[in-house]
């Protein structure tokens, strides 16, 4: 089984794109039961959040679609808060919780979080699974 954790990049780009690995990724978490996906409730308020940022177009059905299928696919967890230095503080709960787990973080945004083996972009993720 593949923990994960995905950062909000993720969710943004397979909510607008359908094509790329973020959307893959999505998609993966879906059909894969080798695949968990695990979020906190800061998590989602961040997910929640975003999508509805008016200048990212997202329609509010498919808001609402996204956030009940995290919600419906998803465990929920309660964070161990770290104290590692983090170049983008607001990134913290999205570390966090893949340290909490034990899961893979995958972000779009690699150089936002310290250089460790569990964090992976889209591509890096992918890859991994297909090989």
């Amino acid at each position: 089984m593949r923990k994960i954790v995905i950062d909000t990049n993720i969710i943004i780009s397979a909510a607008i794109s359908q094509n790329g690995n973020p959307a893959k990724i999505i998609n993966m978490i879906r059909e894969n039961d080798n695949i968990q996906l695990y979020y906190s409730a800061g998590i989602l308020n961040e997910y929640k959040k975003v999508l509805s940022y008016e200048r990212l177009k997202i329609v509010k059905e498919t808001q609402i679609n996204i956030l009940n299928e995290i919600e419906s696919t998803g465990i929920l967890i309660e964070l161990l808060i770290s104290d590692i230095p983090m170049p983008d503080e607001s990134d913290r709960i999205f570390y966090d919780a893949a340290k909490t787990v034990n899961a893979y973080l995958i972000t779009g945004n690699i150089k936002h979080y310290p250089d460790e083996p569990f964090i992976l972009t889209p591509a890096q993720f992918v890859e991994m699974l297909e090989n």
